[in-house]
């Protein structure tokens, strides 16, 4: 990697050579993590050996490649757009990078982005009344009353009213049993799975909350498991090191005690290969198996450039890019009134809809993707289910 080719896409990234001079371009500026002043000294020398690239890098990177793959099949169409990408972590701040001038009509945000770089985009978009795709954080940053905000990355109360809404159709006369250990958030699971008990239209399920702590034993699960029908068990927690440890000793006693495990969204990164007899349930908002010609397609061309495959942050660059840019070529002036429209879609079946926090008041808080796929791995085995 060289520096003008770094240094290049922090500014305009693509702007349609194909179009004609007096047709409209859209703007859309592009916010991602690249890290290019610490990685790059004063003279512009690269400031780590060659095979010793910063990890830290790479998501980053990695999204802005997933941008520029998109971008150049936007150009293949001759899409009238003009594409700003800028590196959240440079000299300049957030906040001094939204004052300039090359940004100011810009007409959609779309970022890779952490909690406070999310809310001050937030904001801006909410001032600038444009829409800010938020593709990568699966928090609200506690963000109201803003209807240019979208979060596709789903939230964890959503993934909550998903989950129960999949035990409402498939498991409304078990007994369910949800794991957990104290923590603030393991409270605040708890709480939204009351919270959606309390508030659903359908019947409410049966739900038993144990506090088992992190030094559990099998012994200690099996004492609220039923060995004469299968269990349906809920990891309370978003705990990596809980979840490796529930599963694994659930495994060891599952032939006495069968069970069903749901996990949260974080399970995704976990490797349940030699838990071959355990079923195993999570959720996610995303789902890349590089089996669709598209995503082969992807990848291929990614490799060529970086002689390894891509992590979903590639993919979700790519697709929130090429949605979004069709989008609103598409409504032009109006897409927050169109951010529910179905179609466009790229890779992920996203069903963007309007939330509302106090539903009293009735007030649009911001737009949230509430599609999960429900992936199940049994025997090493991947497959979506639901």
């Amino acid at each position: 990697m060289n520096r003008f080719f770094v240094a290049f896409i922090c500014t305009v990234a693509f702007t349609s050579a194909s179009v004609a001079q007096n047709v409209q371009r859209f703007k859309i500026a592009i916010f991602t993590p690249l890290y290019l002043d610490s990685i790059f000294d004063a003279r512009g020398d690269f400031r780590f050996e060659k095979n010793n690239f910063p990890k830290y890098v790479l998501p980053g990177l990695e999204f802005y490649q997933g941008v520029q793959m998109a971008l150049d099949s936007l150009e293949k169409r001759g899409a009238p757009l003009e594409v700003f990408v800028v590196d959240s972590r440079g000299r300049q701040s957030l906040k001094q990078t939204l004052a300039r001038p090359d940004l100011g009509n810009v007409e959609m945000f779309i970022a890779q982005s952490n909690s406070n770089e999310t809310k001050l985009l937030a904001e801006a978009a909410a001032e600038r009344k444009i829409p800010f795709i938020s593709a990568t954080l699966p928090n609200d940053v506690g963000v109201s009353n803003n209807p240019y905000f979208v979060i596709l990355n789903s939230t964890l109360q959503a993934h909550v009213e998903g989950i129960y809404r999949f035990f409402q159709k498939n498991h409304s006369r078990d007994k369910i049993v949800v794991f957990t250990k104290p923590g603030s958030q393991e409270d605040q699971l708890k709480e939204h799975f009351i919270e959606y008990t309390n508030t659903t239209a359908s019947s409410p399920l049966n739900i038993k909350y144990v506090n088992i702590g992190s030094n559990f034993t099998p012994q200690i699960l099996a004492a609220h498991l039923d060995s004469t029908k299968r269990n349906i068990v809920i990891a309370g927690t978003l705990d990596e090191t809980f979840a490796q440890r529930l599963t694994t000793h659930l495994s060891s006693i599952n032939n006495t005690y069968p069970v069903r495990v749901i996990g949260m969204p974080t399970w995704d990164r976990l490797n349940f290969n030699k838990l071959s007899g355990l079923e195993i349930i999570y959720t996610s908002p995303f789902y890349y198996n590089q089996s669709t010609p598209l995503e082969n397609r992807l990848v291929e061309e990614f490799s060529s450039t970086v002689s390894t495959k891509p992590s979903d942050m590639f993919f979700r660059g790519y697709e929130s890019t090429l949605r979004f840019a069709l989008l609103l070529l598409d409504a032009k002036k109006d897409v927050a009134s169109n951010l529910t429209r179905k179609g466009n879609t790229v890779i992920t079946q996203f069903d963007i809809q309007p939330v509302l926090k106090d539903k009293t008041s009735m007030t649009l808080d911001y737009f949230e993707n509430k599609h999960l796929y429900f992936i199940k791995v049994f025997g090493g085995v991947k497959n979506i289910i639901y």
